[in-house]
């Protein structure tokens, strides 16, 4: 895996392109007129694709029907020397259509204890939990 990082402006404005070519611009967002998201809420977007991906792909497998699927994340950040890493990540996932609510907290579990790469990057460091909404319902 390898990622291509090019300075397009005279600040701090970057595109990064993956292998095949997609790109996301990265920008320093305490700026006014940023353009791309900070490094870290970039971070936060890992977290949800990733974890995003396994849950659909699993119930998927198992034939649930997703008619919608989102995600909040929201990371809490602690001071550290100079640097602000993640404390903690907290995800939401709010799913609407023909899907068992068990399912779905299942397949959320998984991601986070088993295939979710991003997260179990971080894990050592960050404690990440999740919740799961089916159809407007909590699962508990």
């Amino acid at each position: 895996m390898k990622i291509t990082l090019n300075r397009i402006n005279d600040d701090f404005l970057f595109e990064c392109s993956n292998e095949q070519g997609n790109s996301i611009l990265l920008d320093n967002t305490t700026l006014p007129g940023a353009k791309g998201v900070s490094p870290m809420q970039s971070l936060l977007m890992a977290v949800a694709g990733c974890s995003g991906i396994d849950v659909v792909s699993i119930l998927k497998k198992q034939r649930q029907t997703i008619t919608d699927f989102k995600a909040e994340v929201e990371g809490e950040r602690v001071q550290v020397d100079e640097a602000k890493p993640f404390k903690s990540i907290t995800v939401k996932f709010f799913l609407e259509g023909e899907i068992d609510p068990k399912k779905a907290k299942k397949a959320a579990e998984l991601s986070f204890e088993k295939y979710c790469s991003v997260s179990k990057t971080l894990e050592p460091n960050v404690e990440i939990s999740y919740e799961v909404s089916v159809n407007g319902i909590i699962v508990e």
